[in-house]
């Protein structure tokens, strides 16, 4: 299987960007520890805090789909319901030679 590329795109609820920068962060220990995960990389925006992306690289997507279904993403599912106004998730593969 391909390596997998993720770009996640969250964008917070007006009043709860920091609440949800902070679930954000605690993704980010547990992640990088998973089986598979070549990088996970979190970046908030300078010019609207509230919007805050991820850049991922996985070596598989069956491994990124075990991610998916980890204790860490449950629970940050369960702390951020209903304070996301957007969550978008691009996935991809690398096309050589472009």
């Amino acid at each position: 299987m391909d390596r997998l590329t993720i770009i996640a795109k969250l964008k917070a609820k007006s009043g709860a960007e920091d609440r949800l920068f902070e679930e954000c962060r605690k993704l980010v220990g547990p992640t990088l520890a998973e089986e598979g995960c070549m990088n996970y990389d979190m970046h908030r925006s300078v010019e609207d805090p509230g919007l805050i992306m991820f850049y991922e690289n996985w070596t598989n997507r069956p491994l990124w789909e075990k991610h998916m279904e980890s204790p860490h993403l449950q629970e940050f599912s369960a702390n951020t319901d209903g304070i996301v106004e957007v969550w978008e998730l691009f996935q991809g593969e690398k096309v050589e030679g472009a």
